[in-house]
């Protein structure tokens, strides 16, 4: 698999990460039997050959779940894995919260590098600004990991940032992705941004209007977020089949059975392309995520293998100028993510 960089620091990784949150948290069936999520993650090592793949985590994932399951690989496959893990949420009965305090932000990392078993953090992000602390306060504690050997680089994570669209009309995501690069800039004074986590996706390209941009023009790493559209760009998700009550889907506007109807012409047109490529839809869908610049690294999320294993295999689909084109003009993405 090709290498891509992250950031100023030139760290090399496979083009195609592994989003590792679907094993504990927010999909149907998160909490599946730990050999078959172990099975997914030596998969996505297997596929990024030599290059290091990026395991994509957080603390707050099961909550801490995660971490433990990702590190009983990284303890065997260290020099294999490019590890990326998050603080800064904390997990409640009734509420998610964040949490900034230089003190916490410390204890936290501590906390993951034993979940992890590691010495050393690949990639620490924010998960998310804490409202009541001073975006810089959190950020130079993050800095003093750097400084202390816990942590390679700092990146912050804008999954939160998404944009509600009305049916038929141009993206809403522009005011929320400069309000990222805002915050972005801020902490930029106190050490140096290796990487943003956004959603970037055939089904919701906002990121592609100024904060892409703003990270291509400052070497800044980009990690592509859902880039399957939450599954819905695979192209197996069936209009009115439903999702179990303890799916994040559930709740989604864009995944009712109107909604996924309205939109299948997304999924006709990644699965023309997919035909002249001999591939499938999952992998036009990341392959159109890689060709928005090598800065660029999508991490889709999987629990079985398989699709580890088919989704590695995007990096292998070249798009032509023609397949970019006739993906362009598919049709936006209606409904909203609120």
């Amino acid at each position: 698999m090709e290498r891509r960089t992250i950031g100023a620091g030139a760290l090399q990784v496979g083009a195609v990460g592994l989003g590792c949150m679907p094993m504990s948290w927010a999909y149907t069936g998160s909490q599946q039997r730990g050999d078959a999520s172990l099975r997914t993650l030596h998969a996505a090592l297997d596929a990024s050959d030599r290059a290091p793949a990026l395991l994509d985590t957080a603390d707050m994932y099961g909550p801490f779940t995660n971490e433990l399951l990702v590190g009983r690989v990284v303890k065997e496959r260290r020099s294999e894995a490019f590890v990326s893990t998050k603080c800064g949420l904390l997990v409640g009965e009734q509420h998610i919260v964040a949490n900034g305090r230089p003190g916490y932000v410390k204890r936290a990392c501590d906390a993951s590098l034993r979940r992890l078993q590691t010495d050393t953090i690949d990639l620490y992000q924010l998960h998310r600004a804490d409202p009541e602390v001073p975006v810089e306060e959190t950020w130079g504690a993050m800095a003093e990991l750097v400084a202390a050997g816990k942590v390679r680089a700092l990146g912050l994570c804008a999954v939160g940032a998404r944009a509600a669209r009305r049916p038929g009309t141009a993206s809403g995501g522009r005011g929320l992705h400069d309000a990222t690069i805002r915050q972005l800039e801020r902490v930029q004074q106190v050490f140096p941004v290796s990487a943003v986590e956004a959603e970037l996706s055939v089904w919701s390209p906002e990121a592609l209007d100024a904060l892409l941009p703003w990270c291509a023009a400052r070497g800044v790493g980009f990690l592509a977020a859902m880039p399957l559209g939450n599954g819905f760009l695979t192209g197996t998700l069936t209009p009115g089949e439903g999702f179990e009550p303890d799916d994040v889907r559930a709740r989604h506007p864009r995944f009712t059975a109107e909604m996924m109807a309205a939109n299948q012409p997304l999924v006709v047109g990644l699965r023309r392309v997919a035909e002249r490529h001999g591939a499938t839809p999952a992998q036009v869908a990341l392959a159109w995520v890689l060709a928005q610049g090598r800065q660029v690294v999508p991490i889709p999320g999987a629990k079985r293998e398989r699709w580890a294993a088919e989704n590695a295999g995007a990096a292998e689909v070249v798009l032509s100028e023609g397949d970019l084109a006739e993906l362009a003009g598919l049709p936006g993405a209606l409904g909203s993510w609120d």
